[in-house]
């Protein structure tokens, strides 16, 4: 790495307010505060235990790329840092099939806001007890620390990958196929990401009518609303294309921010909460609220 998490911790400091930045490609720093960035590199992949280790500024291209070459890959998408996409804790589309964000993080070191290095998780899977702090970070913008150094886990690159299209009815395709990656439904049209043995994969699209395509739909934005999974079936009321759903999921894409719900006023007490013990002189990433940028699922 091009320097060591102590160090990165000691451009942090203990006193000041202080932003991180990688690529810049999610917002980057909070403006007027001082940048510091974090250690950049990949230390070793462990291909035999699916795990890749490197520092939280890490262009994620330079991760994927190098994971490819021992025939792997990680659940996390593609454009800026590692450890960018873990702050914000964005999903990728293949949550389906593949999990959330939070689950791809096994271990970092992260700076405090006292400065100090600290460990949360484990480098292997399962091999972590008490209160895992790895799905605390994931999310938090930087808020409760910054990361220094991560430990992700990965997973084998599939043999075939493809999009395919229909008008079949998505919750039903949910119900037939076997593991699919993503469903992805717009009120009109159905697309389905199949992963796997070539063949099989052929064979599946064959038996439930799927048109290959040269890929996913263009996701509407900036918003992504979380509704329960199974209540995407009331979406068949609003105008096709106003959206596009996760089935299975219960993220939804949209142009517009999700209205107010009673439980917000909890979330943000639990919040201020946990911000306090973490950072309570405001710090990191000052200004910065999660529950107003944050869309991570």
């Amino acid at each position: 790495m091009d320097q060591t998490v102590d160090e990165f911790a000691a451009a942090v400091g203990t006193v000041d307010p202080v932003s991180v930045e990688g690529a810049a490609t999610r917002g980057g720093a909070v403006p007027g505060v001082p940048v510091v960035r974090a250690p950049v590199g990949i230390t070793r992949i462990d291909a035999a235990e699916m795990v890749l280790e490197c520092g939280a500024g890490t262009e994620m291209a330079d991760v994927h790329e190098a994971l490819a070459e021992v025939g792997q890959t990680v659940s996390i998408p593609g454009g800026g840092t590692i450890g960018g996409a873990l702050a914000s804790g964005v999903s990728d589309i293949t949550r389906l099939a593949h999990g959330p964000m939070r689950d791809v993080l096994l271990q970092t070191h992260f700076i405090a806001a006292s400065g100090k290095v600290t460990k949360a998780g484990g480098p292997t899977v399962k091999n972590v007890s008490g209160f895992d702090l790895c799905r605390l970070l994931v999310g938090a913008w930087g808020t409760l620390g910054f990361f220094g150094d991560v430990i992700v886990r990965t997973r084998p690159l599939p043999r075939s990958s493809r999009w395919f299209m229909t008008d079949a009815e998505p919750f039903e395709l949910l119900a037939t196929l076997y593991r699919p990656v993503a469903i992805l439904w717009d009120g009109a049209t159905t697309w389905v990401r199949l992963d796997g043995d070539p063949g099989d994969v052929d064979t599946t699209a064959a038996a439930c009518r799927l048109q290959q395509v040269d890929g996913s739909p263009t996701l509407p934005g900036p918003y992504r609303w979380s509704v329960a999974p199974n209540a995407l079936g009331e979406l068949r009321s609003e105008p096709p294309g106003s959206f596009v759903a996760e089935i299975g999921v219960g993220v939804v894409h949209r142009s517009v921010p999700q209205p107010r719900h009673p439980t917000d006023e909890a979330i943000r007490q639990l919040h201020d909460r946990i911000k306090q013990q973490f950072d309570p002189s405001g710090r990191l990433n000052p200004g910065l609220d999660p529950l107003s940028v944050g869309v991570g699922q």
